[in-house]
């Protein structure tokens, strides 16, 4: 990655950040746990995909990971030594549940309830997901997402959740990502279960949304005190030449089926009519009273941000990447973060935002005891200054959470791509600060010392 001028001048940089703002990473239970048919856990969709013959890079699975069911503790260690004050993980709901419906498996929700312990021993604030893509496998026997009676099983999956730990965790999202379960798992058929029916794909969006209503006013019923939201990943769409009409149809419908097909129901109570029209016979049927359960009061937002879309009437093209591309070829556009935060802001009146996930995947080599990541802090540091300036223009920003704590079961990649501030041997399971974590705990250090915390 290039190194340009910051954003925002260093030496105005301790004056950016609030006193309350989190200072996390994160993580998610199918990319890190292992440990899948231990303690009377069932088997997810991810479980059955990775285990597909061409799946996945290497035929990797997540059976292993990083072994965090038994490491937990040495990676909650960690997290304080790296000076965080929030953690954000996802709860598998096959651990707990493991057919998705009927008796819980109180062996998986002690394994969560450690977890919660140990966190609070290290000072450190729980945030919690509760889908994270791994569905159990009986429900996708039974259809899956694109089969509605999914949604109420959630919401009683959710409101077990809320009873248990709501009053544990500081926050819970139903989702993470309903863009990626709804077009990557049932439109391109990249991730589990693999299909590929642009119909299936947005009947399945429509139920995701449906079912984070559903969950909110289930966990509400159940008393929950957490404050309560939804996580979605937006890259914000571009015209390649901006004087192009074609290209700016290009961004417009872009837009379109990744930011304002969940804005819209969430906070609009409808879906946008050029990308239903777009959609022609494949738009999912909505039902009568199913806008006002999607549109449900929210507490906060999260925001998934990695990279701009850039969009040419012509097909793919090449983005300029003046700051270079990650290890997954994305592009490395900070503007683009404050850009789509007060558009957000503006266009939306949303509850307040936290960055729920914000990291880059970089060619890391382990040498000795160090792993010298420069591009990746100079990608946190220009994302960060980012979030900064959206703060500047009025965005209420809560908080930022790194992807990822430890590199990890990266999907459809499998291991030849990591995330993480720390490094994982797979082989021998040790863990390595990489440089980007001391940069991360040195630059929290300093936010919260300009603040008086420190």
């Amino acid at each position: 990655m290039k190194t340009t001028k910051d954003i925002i001048p260093e030496s105005k940089m301790k004056h950016l950040f609030p006193a309350d703002f989190a200072w996390g990473v994160a993580t998610s239970a199918y990319q890190i746990e292992g440990a899948t048919q231990v303690d009377g856990r069932g088997p997810s969709i991810w479980d059955t995909f990775s285990h597909t013959a061409g799946k996945t890079d290497g035929g990797d699975t997540g059976d292993i990971a990083c072994e965090h069911y038994q490491r937990y503790r040495e990676d909650i260690a960690l997290m304080r030594e790296m000076g965080v004050t929030d953690y954000r993980f996802s709860c598998a709901w096959p651990r707990v549940q493991p057919t998705g419906s009927g008796a819980w498996n109180e062996k998986g929700w002690d394994f969560y309830a450690r977890v919660l312990d140990a966190l609070d021993e290290a000072g450190i604030a729980a945030h919690a997901t509760l889908y994270h893509w791994d569905l159990p496998q009986p429900l996708e026997d039974a259809g899956g997402w694109r089969n509605r009676a999914t949604c109420a099983l959630f919401a009683e999956y959710a409101a077990e959740f809320a009873r248990r730990f709501g009053s544990r965790v500081k926050t819970i999202a139903t989702h993470n990502e309903p863009w990626c379960t709804a077009t990557l798992g049932h439109e391109t058929g990249q991730f589990a279960p693999g299909l590929r029916d642009r119909a299936a794909a947005f009947l399945v969006s429509h139920h995701l949304l449906l079912s984070h209503g559903m969950a909110l006013q289930a966990m509400r019923a159940a008393g929950c005190k957490a404050q309560l939201g939804i996580v979605l990943n937006q890259s914000p769409a571009y015209p390649a030449n901006p004087d192009s009409e074609a290209d700016r149809r290009a961004a417009r419908l872009a837009d379109g089926l990744s930011t304002r097909w969940y804005m819209d129901p969430l906070f609009r109570g409808a879906y946008p009519a050029d990308v239903v029209a777009h959609l022609g016979s494949d738009a999912p049927q909505v039902e009568q009273g199913d806008m006002a359960i999607i549109g449900q009061p929210m507490d906060f937002l999260g925001l998934n941000y990695y990279m701009r879309s850039y969009c040419s009437g012509e097909g793919r093209v090449q983005p300029p990447g003046e700051r270079g591309f990650t290890d997954m070829g994305w592009e490395v556009y900070p503007e683009g973060l404050t850009e789509h935060l007060v558009r957000l802001a503006r266009g939306y009146n949303p509850p307040p935002i936290y960055i729920t996930e914000n990291g880059a995947a970089t060619p890391d080599t382990l040498e000795g005891d160090a792993v010298h990541d420069a591009d990746r802090v100079n990608y946190l540091r220009w994302h960060l200054e980012a979030a900064a300036a959206a703060l500047q223009q009025g965005v209420d920003l809560r908080g930022y959470f790194a992807w990822s704590l430890l590199d990890n079961f990266e999907w459809d990649s499998g291991y030849a791509k990591r995330f993480g501030l720390i490094y994982v041997d797979y082989a021998t399971q040790r863990r390595v600060l990489k440089d980007s974590a001391h940069w991360y705990r040195g630059y929290i250090t300093a936010q919260r010392a300009a603040t008086g915390l420190e």
